[in-house]
């Protein structure tokens, strides 16, 4: 029996940003994962240069079932915490756009800046490792795996969700959490896009690469940002961002043109003696293929003369509310996140213990707590991991 003061389990973002604190504050401390590399998720990030943080993270950038639980760790550990850690490994960085900050070169920077931090901290490192059995006997945790066995006198879950299980995602956390008696928020793949109807796969399928600067809504969540058509469905950042709020048989509402009137924009080059076919009309502000599908999905056809006001309007209506109900979105092979996970009221919100079972810890995508598209996730991943370690 190999005897820690704390195991972390997962070696992500979360997982060696909380091993690497405590034991930087002096407690032993082991993390293990069944992957042969640590931080597989953080490599393959950002197109391989990882947008660490977002500059603008607030509390309103997350989904959870109590959104109020993930403010007293955002507050505690804030993105200059994180730029500032970055800055001290002099590695170059840029904001792409929204606030979201990039590696200028690899996102291999981080995971070496994590791998650093642990040294400092003397945490040791094991890898490869299945865990067989987590079990409590009084005061300690007893993790056996098939490296040999562990006891701790605290354990920190941070395994991470479904999301992209072919570098290693698993349920291993909800399991251990419905172990010790914690509810499961249900899990849904997120920021992964839609996919069309069958009728919509007909009609819209054939369109794949031609991209739109759109206004996607779903409920009172909206994004503007580019959609992205593809053979099965819809792509883009606005519609990755959507899925974070969208449920199975729910609508969504796309604004095809945000900066212009279509209808009335229709109706003006119609009354200044326009003779175009409507298809060829609206390919002056939408592109050419997309103009013509929809107007087919209209069931319209010839010049804009023979139109009426009405009709035009309607036109224009359509394309600035689109409503389309997605089959479903692409699944957890592509989703950057899983939305859902262990239910945050078993947690304490300043030290993401639970409250029912002492020495127990649950950090980063495992909780019931999901970021936007932009580098919000991996915030959470520090903050939680912080809160963590400041209390372990």
């Amino acid at each position: 029996m190999q005897n820690f003061d704390v195991i972390v389990i997962g070696a992500g973002g979360a997982g060696m940003m909380c091993a690497a604190l405590a034991g930087q504050k002096g407690r032993s401390v082991a993390i293990l994962d069944h992957n042969e590399i640590v931080g597989r998720k953080i490599l393959i990030s950002g197109g391989g240069r990882c947008n660490f943080t977002n500059i603008d993270a607030r509390p309103e950038n997350f989904v959870s079932q109590n959104p109020h639980f993930c403010k007293s760790a955002l507050a505690r550990y804030r993105p200059r915490d994180f730029i500032k850690l970055v800055e001290s490994y002099r590695i170059r960085y840029h904001e792409k756009k929204l606030g979201q900050l990039f590696c200028n070169d690899s996102a291999k920077q981080i995971v070496d800046l994590l791998m650093g931090e642990m040294h400092k901290g003397k945490v040791r490192l094991i890898l490869s490792t299945k865990i067989n059995t987590v079990n409590k006997d009084n005061e300690k945790f007893i993790v056996t795996t098939e490296s040999g066995d562990f006891s701790c006198d605290s354990l920190v879950i941070a395994s991470g969700g479904l999301s992209i299980p072919q570098i290693g995602a698993t349920g291993f956390g909800y399991d251990i959490a419905r172990q010790f008696g914690l509810n499961i928020v249900e899990t849904a793949p997120a920021l992964d896009g839609f996919t069309w109807s069958h009728a919509d796969l007909d009609r819209f399928g054939p369109l794949a690469g031609v991209s739109i600067n759109s206004c996607v809504s779903v409920g009172k969540a909206s994004f503007r940002e580019n959609i992205l058509f593809t053979h099965t469905g819809l792509s883009g950042p606005a519609s990755l961002q959507a899925s974070l709020y969208w449920q199975r048989g729910k609508k969504i509402s796309i604004d095809l043109s945000p900066d212009l009137d279509v209808g009335r924009y229709l109706w003006k080059r119609k009354q200044e003696g326009a003779r175009q076919e409507i298809k060829n009309l609206l390919s002056e502000i939408l592109p050419k293929r997309f103009a013509e599908a929809f107007i087919e999905s209209k069931k319209l056809s010839g010049p804009v003369t023979g139109l009426a006001e009405k009709t035009i309007q309607a036109l224009g209506d359509s394309l600035k509310n689109w409503q389309v109900e997605p089959h479903s979105t692409v699944g957890y092979r592509k989703a950057e996140v899983t939305r859902g996970g262990v239910d945050t009221s078993h947690l304490s919100s300043k030290t993401m213990e639970c409250k029912d079972v002492k020495g127990l810890y649950f950090i980063g995508e495992v909780v019931d707590v999901t970021g936007q598209l932009g580098g919000y996730n991996f915030q959470w991943a520090w903050a939680s991991a912080v809160s963590a370690a400041e209390a372990l």
